[in-house]
């Protein structure tokens, strides 16, 4: 990032102080910092915000302020850093801040206890009916007869051990609960260190379980992932809860499984769309307990983001950025010139791998060939690809190095000058670690003009455009395999867009890869794997 406009200099003096403004509502905690000069203003009218503005280095916001186009023009050249108080940053146009260079902030880790306190809140309320038995006893009904749960020595599921979910099973432990999670991005050793059992996919997870709490952020991936089917395969009188993101568990299905018994209870905190209509479905549901998106909302929280966010700020103004950035400022013209169609091939491999294989313990980078430029860039856009849609923050070529050590990824990135088969080839490596469970996968690519083509995966080489869904598929090199699947795809009225072949030796095991316009459902894709000519199939998307 580049110096502050108002960084000190020999020529002007007066510049040393460089200017904050803070125009939401919040507990900054102390604004008396040596070099800088905060202004606290609370709830400031956008008019004032955008007639001041040009006179700050920073701008420091909530939730209420849009932070648009028009402000961040009415900004002008001296303003480098926005920070958001809390987590989301929908009220910020982060594309084109990232345009304007301005680097965007967040502080998210200030609500995580609250938010993991909130979830077993819910856990608890639920397993003794505590909605239920408010409202009747308001109604006059003393209604003794109610039995709830113990939480003591049952099951808790959780869906996603990133920083909440880690906290939440620390809780539910010390209540002498059997934690059992599943998250497909996290490495087998954050387990191990919580202590906690690995189920191998959500729907393992939910047959042995008899609480779920899910803590994941809401992607294209997560949006429904529990659903009609999902809560069915629960054992009777579950317990569910989100307080995550509204729609990672289907509102109508989890209404649908409350009236008819199956769930014992609910509790959820987030809806799809905030607020809530007055006839919403969840307001008639029996034994589910709501707040309002409370997550965030305590004294200590709010105390803590505040001076968190003030301080990611001020460290961001004097050069430190490792904490907090949820955008990337463009790279200058000349590296993105250089390295424009690079990034956009790191980044596609890496999302490749994170579905071929999401819990890997180690990811190598290796550059082959002469780069133009220094090709470093290219480590963090892998990073961002891989790291995308599994972790609780927004993963940028800022942050992606920070969030991959958090994880607990092993980074390695190594450079060989020559390259036998293009002129330049970025190879990406990743593997799981121990000895009963290790994997290895390897996919890689190169740019011809400015347009990425993957050309490995594993030790096949292919020749295509990565982009949409690319079905993965192997079989012994025999007639006949790709004609049977092509026909079953005929069935589904699912057109082939693109084809590349590979073989390690005529005869044995080969790969073919089918691009195709749309995806295949769970079912479909095992019909795929089920086909005699077909030893092992994986859809991923680009």
């Amino acid at each position: 990032m580049s110096a502050p406009a108002s960084a000190p200099t020999d020529q002007n003096p007066q510049a040393q102080v460089l200017r904050v403004l803070i125009c939401d509502e919040m507990n900054p905690g102390n604004l008396d910092h040596d070099g800088f000069q905060i202004d606290y203003e609370g709830n400031m009218e956008r008019s004032e915000t955008l007639r001041r503005l040009p006179e700050y280095d920073a701008l420091i916001t909530r939730s209420r302020t849009k932070v648009d186009r028009e402000l961040i023009d009415a900004a002008g050249s001296r303003l480098k850093v926005i920070g958001r108080g809390g987590v989301g940053v929908d009220n910020i146009d982060l594309d084109y801040a990232s345009l304007r260079g301005l680097l965007v902030l967040n502080a998210p880790e200030s609500n995580n206890v609250s938010a993991a306190e909130l979830a077993v809140m819910h856990l608890m309320a639920a397993a003794r009916g505590l909605t239920r038995s408010d409202r009747k006893t308001r109604a006059g009904e003393w209604d003794r007869k109610f039995l709830g749960l113990e939480l003591k020595d049952r099951t808790l599921g959780i869906v996603g051990l990133g920083r909440i979910g880690s906290m939440v099973a620390d809780r539910a432990q010390g209540l002498r609960m059997n934690v059992v999670a599943y998250d497909p991005y996290v490495p087998d050793s954050k387990f191990e260190r919580l202590g906690v059992t690995r189920a191998a996919s959500l729907d393992e997870l939910l047959a042995q379980v008899e609480f779920l709490t899910v803590h994941t952020p809401l992607t294209e991936e997560t949006t429904g992932m529990v659903g009609a089917r999902e809560l069915a395969l629960m054992k009777p009188d579950a317990i569910v809860v989100n307080a995550a993101r509204g729609g990672i568990i289907e509102e109508q299905a989890l209404v649908d499984a409350l009236h008819s018994g199956h769930l014992f209870g609910a509790g959820v905190d987030v809806f799809v769309d905030e607020p809530p209509t007055a006839d919403h479905i969840f307001l008639g549901a029996p034994n589910l307990g709501i707040t309002a998106h409370l997550g965030a909302n305590t004294r200590e929280a709010q105390e803590r983001v505040g001076a968190e966010i003030v301080a990611r700020v001020l460290a961001a103004l004097h050069g430190d950025v490792s904490k907090g950035a949820v955008n990337a400022p463009a790279l200058d013209p000349k590296t993105l010139e250089a390295l424009g169609g690079y990034l956009d091939l790191g980044e596609k491999l890496g999302r490749i791998q994170a579905q071929l294989l999401p819990g890997a313990y180690d990811i190598e980078v290796t550059f082959r060939g002469e780069f133009p430029v220094d090709p470093a860039p290219v480590v963090s856009s892998v990073l961002v690809g891989y790291l995308s849609g599994s972790t609780d923050e927004r993963p940028n070529m800022i942050n992606a190095r920070a969030l991959a050590k958090e994880r607990g990824l092993n980074l390695a990135v190594r450079e060989q000058t020559d390259s036998p088969d293009y002129q330049t080839e970025v190879i990406v490596k990743v593997s799981t670690q121990g000895p009963d469970k290790a994997r290895t996968r390897t996919v890689g690519g190169t740019v011809f003009g400015r347009s990425p083509r993957l050309t490995r995966l594993r030790d096949y080489r292919v020749e295509l455009e990565p982009e949409g869904y690319i079905l993965i598929a192997s079989n012994q090199d025999k007639p006949g395999a790709v004609a049977q699947l092509s026909t079953l795809l005929g069935t589904w009225g699912v057109n082939i867009a693109g084809m590349a072949l590979g073989r390690a030796q005529r005869g044995g095991e080969a790969l073919f890869t089918l691009t195709l316009d749309e995806g295949l459902s769970a079912e479909q894709l095992r019909a795929v794997r089920d086909l005699d000519v077909i030893d092992s199939a994986y859809l991923v998307k680009v």
